[in-house]
């Protein structure tokens, strides 16, 4: 009872980290790249750009899904749990961004 109520509250801050943005942006460094040229659809570049760290977030946690049913072994009977908190994690941020259209 007591891992399930920390995985819930690691799972909600997780989310909330993710759903909101930094109080004030990084200054870019003096070596950054510059900015890729503006793709066709416009709307939907400026979006990506806007969450990119929720949209980095679902990438991370698909690779960390994909390798944990890869894995040979269960990782102590935690693999399964792992599995659905990161299938919830990922709706979750589906839905953070359906919210911002």
């Amino acid at each position: 009872m007591k891992h399930r109520i920390i995985c819930a509250l690691a799972l909600f801050v997780l989310v909330l980290a993710l759903a909101f943005p930094a109080v004030a942006p990084a200054a870019p460094a003096p070596h950054a790249k510059p900015a890729p040229a503006a793709p066709a659809n416009a709307a939907a570049a400026a979006a990506a750009e806007k969450h990119h760290h929720i949209h980095d977030a679902i990438d991370a946690l698909r690779s960390a899904r994909s390798d944990l049913m890869q894995a040979s072994h269960d990782f102590g009977g935690h693999r399964e749990e792992a599995i659905r908190a990161i299938d919830a994690s990922i709706h979750q941020l589906e839905v953070c961004l359906q919210y911002d259209r």
